[in-house]
């Protein structure tokens, strides 16, 4: 997919805004301040304070959202012509406890954890915009930049929205990002043309009916019995009645039904995920997801109440902005630092910034080379080799410079 050689990109010498040591040194500090003191979801006060502190000490002049959480800033001055390059990095922590031993920088709050990567996105970012800043002193910014620190990215429908409302993209023509992934070693990016994650959106049910006892079930509704086969079989008939390649998938996580042995329930309740590769699938699956389940339900005479709630589409990356973040890489670290990515049924919310503008997302690599363990992104035990961060970093300035010049 991308360049087998450098000879038609500017090599590391050529093109400047590579990452100072001290620099170096203080974003793996920052990181771990950030890993100890997570913060969920809209909740994000002390990280954007963090974040808005570091760019004013730099010299910029940072905006918190409306939301009071998250920030944006522009690096340079936007004459309100050329549009702008946006760099995103998601903020919010999981609601997980941190199960890592043996590091110094483990969360200190109970059952919070960074445990998906974003202190590592928002260190990259900062640090990038960092750089950023220092070229855009001595004239060496071609364009003008716009860092997007987003709230919320793990609340459907996802804190991007509330971002877009806050004004995030005026005046931006593209937007990149990246997103840690464990399976890519720490020095390198796996890139990908068209979509590289999945729609994700939330599924609730309530299916009620005639209770009773266990000894005469054939007098009531079977909510247990039902339940089950909503559990089985909605995601068998799915695979029916949607396009195979579209991925359509249902998975539950909860099911509670009954409190006794001996006593067939009035209510039951179940929740899981709706997933699809396919953006124009995704489109259609709410009403398939309802039908399904209502389908099944009334077979087994229950009613069932569904709450379908939207999540995010699929992150679709454009062919031209992906190729830009792979030309930047070529240029900071040579073609072997990237390798093709598969399409994942993870959600990310940076889709809905390219509802809007094109854009891409690239997966930073976070795997220590030879580290037996997978670290795999929402467990507890989930950590980042800090080398990324300074790819991050070299990536996005990389990717500013570059699309600077080509205008």
């Amino acid at each position: 997919m991308y360049r087998e050689s450098e000879a038609d990109l500017p090599g590391e010498a050529a093109l400047p805004g590579t990452l100072p040591e001290s620099l170096r040194a203080e974003l793996i500090a920052f990181r771990r301040d950030l890993h100890m003191h997570p913060e969920l979801g809209n909740q994000e006060f002390r990280t954007t304070a963090a974040i808005k502190a570091r760019l004013e000490q730099a010299g910029l002049k940072p905006r918190v959202l409306d939301a009071g959480t998250g920030l944006i800033c522009d690096i340079g001055t936007w004459d309100g012509l050329r549009p702008m390059l946006a760099i995103r990095a998601d903020i919010d922590a999981l609601p997980i406890p941190d199960a890592k031993v043996g590091v110094p920088y483990r969360s200190t709050v109970p059952d919070r954890a960074h445990a998906c990567g974003h202190d590592v996105h928002t260190t990259t970012v900062l640090g990038a915009g960092l750089v950023l800043a220092g070229l855009d002193q001595q004239g060496l910014l071609p364009r003008p930049v716009r860092l997007i620190f987003q709230a919320a990215e793990e609340v459907l429908p996802g804190g991007a929205a509330d971002a877009i409302a806050s004004g995030v993209m005026e005046g931006v023509g593209k937007i990149i990002a990246v997103h840690c992934d464990p399976k890519v070693e720490v020095g390198k990016v796996g890139l990908r043309h068209g979509a590289i994650t999945s729609a994700c959106d939330r599924l609730e049910v309530t299916l009620n009916g005639a209770g009773g006892h266990t000894a005469r079930p054939h007098l009531t509704t079977d909510l247990v019995t039902a339940a089950a086969k909503v559990v089985s079989e909605v995601p068998a008939l799915l695979g029916r009645r949607v396009d195979a390649r579209a991925g359509l998938s249902v998975t539950w996580g909860r099911i509670e039904a009954g409190h006794a042995c001996n006593v067939i329930p009035m209510h039951a309740e179940l929740s899981g995920t709706v997933r699809c590769l396919d953006l124009h699938a995704w489109r259609d699956a709410p009403d398939l997801v309802h039908a399904a389940i209502d389908e099944i339900a009334t077979l087994h005479r229950a009613k069932s109440e569904i709450n379908y709630v939207r999540g995010v589409p699929p992150v679709v990356n454009d062919p031209a902005v992906s190729d830009l973040l792979g030309d930047a890489m070529i240029a900071r670290r040579g073609p072997h630092a990237i390798e093709d990515t598969e399409q994942s049924l993870g959600g990310e919310d940076f889709s809905w910034y390219l509802e809007l503008v094109p854009g891409a997302m690239a997966r930073l690599g976070v795997r220590t080379p030879g580290d037996p363990v997978r670290r795999d992104l929402h467990r507890g035990d989930f950590d980042a080799d800090e080398g990324a961060i300074q790819a991050g970093v070299e990536l996005f300035t990389a990717a500013a410079l570059l699309d600077g010049v080509r205008g």
